[in-house]
């Protein structure tokens, strides 16, 4: 049950923007639920140039065969040139809730 888990994470500069990205991804049920941090600092090179910024993040859980329908969606969706988009793989966890996020996304496409 776990490989089938992953932590989706995804970055913008707009904290509410980033929050209806989450809701529409739950209604659609490409992640079962996100879990925001509203005010993150981010320091990265763009175009020859560190920049730092503010930015928000949010951890989508959801099932690894989902991520590429969440990457062509923040590619389509997102303000950002280059979204981060990350899906990070679940080792373990309480094996309710693993199932849970399962029952509550799509099988996939």
């Amino acid at each position: 049950m776990t490989e089938d888990v992953v932590e989706v994470v995804v970055t913008a500069a707009d904290a509410e923007w980033l929050a209806g990205f989450a809701r529409r991804l739950v209604e659609d049920r490409l992640a079962a639920c996100g879990h925001q941090i509203a005010a993150i600092r981010s320091v990265y090179r763009w175009e020859g140039a560190v920049h730092d910024d503010p930015e928000a993040r949010v951890a989508l859980h959801t099932r690894a065969s989902l991520v590429p329908e969440i990457v062509a969606r923040a590619d389509a969706e997102h303000p950002y040139d280059v979204p981060c988009v990350l899906a990070l793989p679940v080792a373990g966890g309480n094996p309710a809730y693993l199932a849970w996020v399962v029952a509550e996304t799509k099988d996939p496409a």
